[in-house]
């Protein structure tokens, strides 16, 4: 009896196993499948999409009007499903049951991929918001900046009127021959 606890603490953790979680006790009656959840998904929503074109619903009429042609004009001995048709009932209804959760895995997975790509779209928006405002107080300071800069015109126009100042005093002479101009005190 103290073997089988010893056995259980010698088993080395698949690669699939979670440390982190105890491991599920459970009896399997079935092979086990090695399909992983993602090939799975995968599956389903093509199996999902397949369900949802015309090719489907037409190949689907046309099975089912063979069925009810078949099982209503043969002759008796080659009928194998009379005229409630509970044979067909039995696998649209069995088709109906597999298709139901398939369709929703695929739905649940189209909304973890939305999910994801909102969160992706979020997360670049508020990037997007920060670089702006950041812009903004940038320009605001250029701005600021640039008014107690002088400007080209401004610095033109101040020595126009220092020129016209100087002129008017007649510290400068217009210039009227070929000698350089000389300034006077």
């Amino acid at each position: 009896m103290t073997d089988q606890p010893n056995r259980r603490l010698q088993r080395v953790a698949a690669p699939g196993d979670r440390l982190d979680q105890p491991r599920e006790q459970r009896a399997t009656f079935l092979p086990r499948v090695t399909l992983s959840q993602e090939a799975f998904g995968v599956l389903s929503e093509k199996f999902a999409r397949f369900m949802g074109t015309p090719q489907f619903i037409i190949g689907m009429t046309i099975f089912v009007a063979v069925w009810v042609a078949w099982n209503t004009l043969a002759p008796d001995d080659l009928v194998f499903d009379r005229f409630p048709f509970i044979f067909l009932t039995l696998m649209l209804s069995l088709q109906a049951s597999y298709a139901a959760p398939l369709i929703l895995l695929a739905q649940n997975r189209q909304a973890d991929r939305d999910r994801v790509a909102l969160e992706q779209d979020r997360s670049r928006d508020e990037r997007n918001l920060a670089d702006t405002e950041f812009l903004t107080r940038e320009v605001a300071s250029l701005r600021l900046a640039l008014r107690e800069q002088a400007t080209r015109d401004f610095v033109r126009s101040e020595l126009r009127d220092l020129l016209g100042e100087l002129e008017e005093r007649m510290l400068i002479r217009p210039p009227d021959d070929s000698t350089p101009r000389q300034l006077t005190d």
